[in-house]
């Protein structure tokens, strides 16, 4: 049955029902003035209620159903009906007809008693509505997914015909109000659509004849959006201002960073502009604020792993080192390991370059070049400071890692990263750096090795048994029947069959027998033995558990840890 109207508003079912107060209510409007903001949104960013209590409210006192929209197949025929300005006005989505009476329309909305959106949408599609309930974060994620790509491309449409508005960069440096600008709305629209998406970069590259926009999402590189060249310098602009970078300078590389909130999460972006042929190249390192540092349940450990690293962390001092690729998660284990070991009795102090998530009672240090402030540089420094523990965001070169083992040797805990494949792999990069091997011995607590698998959606993966191939490739006697999962694709997903990621670990710790083959020079394959004699699982090992196990696929593990599944 359709919704019966009545003057209640949101506000006052949610004091009605002993969920707020009116005191609450009237302070949530006085903010709500002026603001282009709904009043749940008010009442969430003050504190006074959780959206999924307002869902509750609205649910029982409505009899309204709720959807999730944003994982829905929704039809063209609908999704023409209305445009994606009115959808954000009033936080609304239509998503289907009734099957019985195709005049009426089902909406999702974040606030099914707001009458004024449920007048405007049925004027606009000349349909009888009928209201459902939904989140607003699920309404905004289906806007984005359904209507992103058209918005972005009519922001660049409107640039064309109202170039004046960024005619001369120098009048937004001097702080001309330019925020309805069409170049503005359309870097603020690729940026909240990646955030998003949940991509962790977006790639802005100048090609020949068009500009080329891609996000990288769960480590895979996707294309959003194409738009002529003649964009480039603007777009280009607007993020090195957003950046604080030199709009001037196109000539040399620039590093710059901002910070941005979508959905009420703040977000961190470091921006990398390079000069290429046909113009610069920008790349935008997106990376949340409370993200970063997980609780180590979450790192994706084994039961045994997660004892082993526990163990390794309660060691007063030596070295820990995490290595792995490029954009394994490393500095997710680094930050998590910190968050472990952070309380009121302990100096910690960190070097990186760049930092990339503050951390409350946490002494940061960026690496500075043009200052002086190198990593070792500032590892002297942090020596004088009376550290308990130290963290070095990479351990680069001889310099470094010679006072890293110093520091672990008199009394410190050290943990750093290395750029290694597997965990044996790192004793041997420490012997080629210089350091002597009893030092090496004596220093090393143990290593994480790790890579970053994505998971099959749990929505639309599909089972098959093995081929023989596979269960050669999984090391699997050929006459034993097993079933493995394969990507396929749907809405959830983006058709990509992958939701997500998830990490293989290889956790190698340094007893008295390893300490006695690195004095010893023994080769890589003698530690790898004892390694594995003493409980290490390899990467290819945890790999195929979770093939089995239905989380990943044989291809998603083939891609990532190839040199440990050959």
């Amino acid at each position: 049955m359709p919704m019966r109207r009545g003057r209640m508003r949101l506000g006052d079912l949610l004091v009605k029902q002993n969920l707020l107060t009116n005191a609450q209510v009237e302070q949530a409007l006085r903010k709500q003035k002026g603001s282009g903001k709904k009043i749940g949104e008010v009442l969430i960013e003050e504190g006074f209620i959780t959206e999924d209590a307002i869902i509750q409210a609205l649910k029982m006192q409505l009899g309204l159903e709720v959807v999730e929209v944003a994982s829905m197949s929704i039809p063209k025929k609908i999704r023409d009906l209305v445009n994606s300005e009115l959808l954000k006005k009033y936080l609304v989505f239509p998503f289907a007809f009734d099957a019985k009476n195709p005049n009426i329309l089902y909406v999702a909305m974040a606030d099914p008693m707001d009458l004024d959106a449920i007048d405007d949408i049925a004027i606009v599609t000349d349909k009888q509505v009928r209201p459902y309930i939904a989140s607003t974060q699920d309404i905004i994620t289906a806007i984005d997914r359904w209507y992103g790509a058209n918005e972005t491309m009519d922001q660049a449409r409107r640039f064309k015909q109202e170039r004046e508005a960024l005619k001369r960069a120098d009048e937004e440096e001097e702080g001309v109000d330019v925020s309805d600008a069409p170049i503005v709305k359309l870097v603020r629209t690729l940026i909240e659509q990646a955030i998003r998406q949940r991509a962790s970069d977006i790639h802005i590259e100048a090609l020949e004849f068009h500009v080329r926009v891609r996000y990288r999402i769960d480590g895979v590189l996707s294309e959003k959006m194409i738009y002529d060249n003649e964009l480039l310098p603007a777009i280009s602009t607007r993020i090195k201002i957003l950046g604080g970078m030199d709009i001037s300078e196109k000539r040399k590389p620039q590093d710059g960073r901002m910070s941005m909130t979508v959905d009420r999460k703040e977000y961190d972006l470091r921006i990398s502009s390079i000069p290429t042929v046909y113009g610069e190249k920008i790349v935008l390192r997106i990376s949340s604020k409370i993200s970063m540092s997980k609780r180590k349940e979450e790192l994706g450990f084994s039961k045994e792993e997660l004892k082993q690293f526990e163990q390794m962390l309660r060691n007063p001092y030596g070295i820990l080192l995490v290595t792995g690729p490029t954009g394994s998660g490393k500095s997710t284990t680094l930050y998590t390991a910190l968050s472990e070991l952070n309380d009121d009795s302990v100096n910690i102090v960190t070097v990186e370059d760049p930092v990339e998530s503050q951390m409350e009672g946490i002494n940061q240090i960026q690496v500075n070049i043009k200052a002086g402030i190198t990593f070792a540089s500032a590892l002297r420094s942090i020596l004088r400071q009376d550290p308990d523990i130290i963290m070095i965001g990479e351990i680069r070169d001889k310099e470094t890692a010679n006072i890293a083992v110093q520091a672990s040797i008199t009394g410190h805990l050290v943990v750093s990263t290395l750029h290694t494949n597997n965990a044996v792999g790192t004793l041997n990069r420490l012997a080629d750096m210089g350091i002597e091997r009893y030092l090496i011995a004596d220093a090393m607590i143990g290593v994480i090795a790790q890579r970053l698998v994505r998971t099959l959606c749990p929505h639309c993966k599909k089972k098959r048994s093995a081929t023989i191939e596979e269960k050669q490739q999984l090391q699997i006697e050929e006459e034993k029947q097993i079933e493995i999962y394969e990507a396929d694709g749907c809405t959830q997903c983006n058709y990509s069959g992958y939701f997500g990621r998830t990490a293989l670990f290889e956790i190698m710790r340094v007893n008295d027998t390893m300490r006695r083959l690195i004095v010893n020079m023994a080769t890589s394959e003698q530690l790898l033995q004892c390694a594995r004699e003493h409980g290490m699982v390899t990467i290819r090992e945890n790999g195929r558990r979770l093939i089995l196990e239905g989380v990943t696929s044989l291809e998603e593990v083939m891609r990532v840890a190839y040199e440990h599944t050959e």
